[in-house]
């Protein structure tokens, strides 16, 4: 994390006006959205539209994550992350300040929408968000600091989107960022490389993060069983402990992968819930029919089959008595 005595000294007010030197544009803070390792995040206002404004200490930092906006700018399909709008400098009291300005993309967090909307939204939204980390690992980046805090849910209709890119590594290299909760080598203590698999870690944790929002600490070195022991312990996880575990124990190739283990697990509960065929639904008993009901049915049926006989041998006694007559 950003320490303290860095910001204090990117903590500015609600209403200061920041001008870039370059492109000479103005924006006015409102408020403070955020702060990290690499900089601080503000609400800012440009005009009439309001804006995410990140400064930091490190014009390198501001680079590599300006390069990851841009990177996931070229990715086709729905954007993976805000829209990058300026980048510039800001001097104030006779030092530069380095910051980029990106879309303001609003919204609660994962975490905070879960709680208000339910866990049922749990799988649709996780499906999402692996579908858009294929994408970005498919780019030759993995996204690194994932946790629900850098997911915003915007809609209705409801899309998850990836804010913070300050942790988005290029594959092969070192994680740059993480927090522990999410870290495959905080609770197994494998490397921090920057590969597909360290991502699908984390979004099993983001699963069970759902579950438990107050999160838990690793006893003792932590591991496997504690985390499947957390797992089994919440009815709402222990339906998706499939795509979890593997997760976790690393048996996915890609993210597509863990999504259509995703999809298959939703599938089966669609179908419980529905009562298909092959849901544990009991099914009707059969209709009891008395021997009232039964001699009814019979002596209803002889009836319609005695008015029949008699109509046809009626028609066959008149044929016969006009052939007579010929």
């Amino acid at each position: 994390m950003m320490n303290n005595t860095l910001k204090k000294q990117y903590k500015f007010s609600s209403g200061t006006k920041i001008t870039g030197k370059w492109h000479k544009q103005q924006y006015t803070i409102i408020k403070e959205l955020g702060f990290g390792a690499n900089g601080i995040v503000y609400l800012a206002r440009n005009g009439a539209d309001h804006v995410a404004l990140k400064m930091s200490d490190s014009s390198m930092s501001v680079t590599s994550e300006v390069n990851v906006l841009k990177a996931f700018a070229k990715v086709q399909g729905a954007p993976l992350g805000p829209s990058l709008l300026d980048v510039d400098d800001w001097e104030i009291r006779g030092r530069k300040i380095p910051f980029y300005v990106m879309e303001y993309i609003q919204g609660p967090d994962l975490l905070s929408f879960v709680q208000s909307k339910g866990f049922s939204w749990t799988g649709v939204l996780v499906v999402q968000l692996l579908n858009d980390l294929d994408r970005i690992h498919q780019e030759g980046w993995v996204f690194g600091d994932l946790k629900p805090d850098n997911l915003i849910v915007t809609g209705p209709p409801y899309k998850i989107r990836c804010i913070d890119v300050g942790g988005t590594t290029m594959q092969g290299r070192a994680i740059k960022e993480f927090t522990e909760f999410f870290d495959r080598g905080y609770w197994l203590g494998h490397s921090r490389k920057a590969e597909p698999s360290y991502d699908l870690f984390s979004a099993a944790m983001i699963l069970i993060n759902l579950s438990y929002p107050k999160r838990f600490n690793k006893n003792g070195g932590g591991g496997i069983e504690q985390l499947k022991s957390a797992v089994m312990a919440k009815p709402e996880l222990k339906k998706f402990r499939v795509p979890i575990m593997h997760a976790i124990e690393g048996k996915f190739a890609s993210a597509h992968e863990m999504r259509q283990s995703m999809l298959e697990t939703l599938s089966v509960k669609t179908a419980e819930s529905q009562g298909s065929p092959s849901a544990s639904k009991p099914r009707s008993k059969p209709m009891k029919v008395t021997r009232q009901q039964l001699k009814k049915q019979k002596s209803g049926g002889g009836f319609l089959e005695t008015v029949l006989v008699v109509l046809i041998v009626t028609l066959l006694y008149v044929l016969y008595i006009y052939g007579e007559l010929l």
